[in-house]
């Protein structure tokens, strides 16, 4: 397997992305710009400029027409994918740590770091026709969180719920149009760095600081599955065509310089979702993997690192081949 390299950012990726299709990879990274790549040949398309900060989120419409993101500037912003024009910024108190478009593509959801004297606060906004500066009052549901803060979410069905993942390894179901909460449940003993569905949207997997990756129903929040590890992970996705999760993180950045790759464990591991086995490890990173998507078509994954190379994966033949004993 050799993989595309794709070396656009100065500094670490914070996300990947691709669009429904899966022929354009949208990548987020500490260097203040996100950029668009062909996922065929790792040709890249454009930046997407006007940030000033670290761009920590990141995610794409249905049709690919629209990005948002949202950034350690305290701003986040509405782009035309197209053009690379920025369509709309809004700005807050404090970072914007996560982001994400419904399904229909006319709302978007964002929250806010627990920082500089502000609480976290979630944010649900009307993205159809925007104006090119949005005012805080044209969300049409706000929620200020006094507890631990939001660090990763999800929309749920039919865009009525919205699913998000806590500092403090807590998971929530909130009505997208009141703002209440409908469950919750302890999902992890430590911060929930990333949630990703499987392919109808009936469970989605987290990644977790407390070194496991773990299953879960996304109308219960019922834990069905848990992948460990012996480190902290960053990242977790599943694929559409096989039972398989791919999970990767790694010690944190300020222990690298110190670390070996070999002890570092910046390697991304295959588990069986049913079995919770794992049955393969896919090198290539000097440092810890921080974002990991399937392809659409599931014939490739991607990783992006704190090295700052995105690495698209086409898997060999042999990968289809392997059926797992039982």
């Amino acid at each position: 397997m050799k993989p595309l390299m794709l070396h656009g950012h100065d500094r670490a990726i914070t996300k990947i992305k691709y669009n429904r299709e899966g022929d354009l990879l949208f990548s987020a990274s500490k260097d203040k710009q996100p950029n668009v790549w062909y996922s065929l040949n790792g040709e890249r398309l454009g930046t997407f400029n006007g940030h000033s900060g670290s761009v920590w989120c990141i995610d794409v419409n249905w049709d690919t027409t629209r990005l948002i993101s949202g950034s350690g500037d305290n701003t986040l912003r509405l782009w035309d994918v197209e053009t690379g024009k920025q369509l709309s910024f809004l700005e807050k108190k404090s970072p914007v740590r996560c982001c994400s478009f419904s399904f229909s593509g006319n709302l978007a959801v964002f929250a806010t770091d627990k920082s500089m004297g502000q609480n976290c606060e979630m944010f649900v906004m009307d993205v159809r026709s925007p104006e090119p500066v949005f005012s805080p009052e044209d969300n049409v549901c706000r929620n200020v969180l006094e507890g631990s803060r939001i660090s990763s979410l999800l929309w749920g069905a039919l865009d009525e719920t919205l699913i998000t993942g806590h500092e403090n390894g807590e998971l929530n179901i909130w009505d997208s149009r009141t703002g209440k909460k409908s469950y919750d449940a302890q999902g992890h003993q430590g911060q929930i760095n990333d949630m990703q569905f499987n392919k109808d949207g009936t469970m989605f997997v987290t990644a977790s600081k407390d070194y496991s990756a773990k299953l879960f129903d996304s109308e219960t929040l019922v834990s069905i599955k848990t992948y460990r590890t012996e480190r902290p992970i960053n990242s977790a996705t599943i694929s559409p065509n096989f039972d398989h999760v791919a999970v990767g993180g790694g010690q944190p950045a300020m222990d690298v310089t110190t670390t070996s790759t070999k002890q570092g464990k910046f390697d991304t591991c295959f588990f069986h979702l049913v079995f919770e086995e794992e049955f393969a490890r896919l090198k290539g990173h000097f440092g810890p993997i921080n974002s990991l998507a399937f392809h659409p078509n599931g014939r490739s994954l991607s990783t992006g690192g704190e090295d700052g190379y995105i690495r698209i994966n086409t898997f060999d033949q042999s990968y289809f081949d392997f059926h797992f004993e039982y």
